[in-house]
Order: C-alpha cells, then sequence, then structure tokens
C-alpha cells in the first residue's frame, strides 16, 4: 500500500483516501456497543476514535476502528489502512511499526493536530500487538 501511496500525486492521494474512507466499517456490536468505554478511546484524536484488537486463533490479532465524529474522514481511512495491513499480520510486525507512517500515508501537508491523531491511532494500535507479546 505505501509503495501504492508514494506513486500517486497529492490529488491522486486525496481522492485514494476518500474512496478507502468510504470503505470504512464500524466495530462489529459482537466487539462493542455505544457508548464505547474509554479506555479504548484514542488519545489526541479530534475525530473521536476508538479501537479493539481481537485474539484470533492462529495468534494474530484482527483490528475494529471506531469514528464518531462524522467529518472524521482522515480517521475512518486510517482505520481502513490500519485494518488492511495490520489484522492477520504476525504480532511482532504489527509491534513495531512506527506512528511517523502516517506522514509517508497522508504526506507531510497534514495539520499538526490530525498527523497527532492519526499517529495516536497507529500508537493504540501497536501498543495492543506490544502488549500481546508481552503475556506470551
Amino acid at each position: 500500500m505505501l509503495e501504492e501511496l508514494d506513486g500517486l500525486d497529492r490529488v491522486e492521494r486525496a481522492q485514494y483516501l476518500l474512496e478507502l474512507s468510504d470503505d470504512f466499517s464500524e466495530v462489529p456490536e459482537a466487539i462493542a456497543t455505544r457508548p464505547f468505554p474509554e479506555n479504548r478511546r484514542v488519545p489526541k484524536c479530534e475525530s473521536e476514535a476508538f479501537v479493539w484488537a481481537q485474539d484470533q486463533d492462529d495468534g494474530t490479532l484482527k483490528f475494529h476502528y471506531a469514528v464518531e465524529n462524522p467529518l472524521g474522514i482522515s480517521a475512518r481511512a486510517m482505520g481502513v489502512i490500519l485494518d488492511e495491513t495490520l489484522s492477520g499480520q504476525p504480532v511482532d510486525q504489527v509491534a513495531s511499526v512506527p506512528p511517523d507512517i502516517v506522514h509517508r500515508i497522508f504526506g507531510r501537508q497534514l495539520s499538526m493536530g490530525k498527523g497527532e491523531g492519526l499517529a495516536a491511532m497507529v500508537e493504540f494500535s501497536t501498543y495492543e500487538a506490544r502488549r500481546r507479546l508481552q503475556t506470551r
């Protein structure tokens, strides 16, 4: 996905990310229902994002996201990206994803607040993987 994004100009990238946000699926009710618990809330995220990591039989994780702000297009796109790229991957690889990957995905023109919130989504997801590694 990163190589694909690297080949896009700014307009194409924005269109691609907008299309990804349309693919966003809310966390299934079997995982969580509103009101979502505060310990799942992503700190610093203006879009009020929440993260869950579900243990899979093969030792990997399935990630689920909720974005409460209806204008949270970037957070929804990030949720799709994180689910598609982290779910089902080896937990040690998930744990090592750097939060600054956000700038490679969205570009350097991100506002500071939005960039911090999206990086916090990555950090929350990788934290879940690191937590699993510690308990194994």
